[in-house]
């Protein structure tokens, strides 16, 4: 067979793997610029957004976004780590996101190809008006309802990608991060579900909540294989008094913790999006 059949049956078999992918388990996932057609994105992989996926834990329903490495349908037998990001607006797509910036999550992503780690991200969209209480895990303190948040993440999206996508499941390649109040419940849902989730990226979290009582949490000993990442910029409030309990609880500084200052750098979503690439490379390396 020529290079040009080899390469039209190779079309095909990406072709039915993406047919297959869009029509499973009853989640309606189309290509991202069908699902926004307005949108004008250029990205290596393929992004995949699902209108509307419902919460039974929230009781409501929110779109969510799939980012796919480069590659992706070319080789069928590869799985990927996978990293849950919060506040899913901002990550792609300057059209829906806070103040037109986007965290560039593909080229993010795509930057782990020279240690075969590229991710699969899922983009988990806040609710507008119930962000607050939402990533607040805390029902004490201005009625949170983080908890029933990140049960929504574990026991109903991760079984939902793992069961669609290439996903190597294992809580080791199950990362979740978020920065401000993403941060505080990416915390809180590795801390609750350290069983499922191995990593977690904590960007500027917003450890004030509820008194600090994130941090009462971070005392507890690191489960085995777990990793997290902090950071902050220099012009906000600092996490090193984080940083210094999970170190106290077990996490090695530059194996198991890493505890990062921006310099220069304030609560934006650029300066998050500048320390994403190192954020990503030491949770997934």
């Amino acid at each position: 067979m020529n290079e040009p059949a080899i390469r039209g049956v190779l079309c095909g078999m990406e072709s039915e793997m993406k047919e297959m992918v869009l029509t499973r388990n009853k989640i309606d996932w189309q290509p991202y610029d069908m699902a926004m057609p307005d949108s004008n994105l250029a990205l290596p992989g393929t992004l995949l957004m699902a209108r509307s996926v419902y919460s039974p834990q929230l009781r409501n329903h929110r779109p969510v976004v799939v980012y796919l490495p480069e590659g992706y349908w070319r080789n069928p037998l590869r799985q990927y780590p996978v990293v849950y990001m919060q506040d899913g607006q901002n990550l792609f797509d300057p059209a829906v996101s806070y103040a037109g910036v986007t965290w560039d999550v593909a080229a993010a992503a795509e930057s782990l190809a020279d240690i075969g780690r590229q991710p699969i991200v899922v983009g988990l969209y806040h609710g507008g008006r119930r962000r607050i209480r939402e990533y607040n895990p805390f029902a004490h303190w201005r009625n949170g309802r983080g908890a029933n948040y990140a049960r929504f993440v574990a026991e109903t999206v991760k079984p939902m990608i793992d069961a669609t996508f290439r996903t190597l499941p294992e809580r080791e390649h199950s990362a979740l991060l978020g920065s401000s109040m993403g941060g505080l419940i990416s915390l809180y849902t590795y801390y609750v579900y350290g069983e499922t989730f191995g990593r977690c990226g904590a960007m500027s979290p917003s450890l004030w909540v509820a008194g600090g009582a994130i941090l009462k949490m971070a005392p507890a000993p690191r489960p085995a294989g777990g990793r997290i990442y902090v950071d902050n910029g220099d012009q906000e409030p600092g996490a090193q008094r984080l940083a210094l309990l999970l170190e106290q609880a077990g996490y090695t500084p530059g194996r198991t913790l890493r505890y990062v200052v921006g310099a220069g750098e304030g609560h934006t979503e650029a300066a998050w999006a500048r320390r994403l690439p190192g954020a990503l490379r030491f949770l997934l390396s």
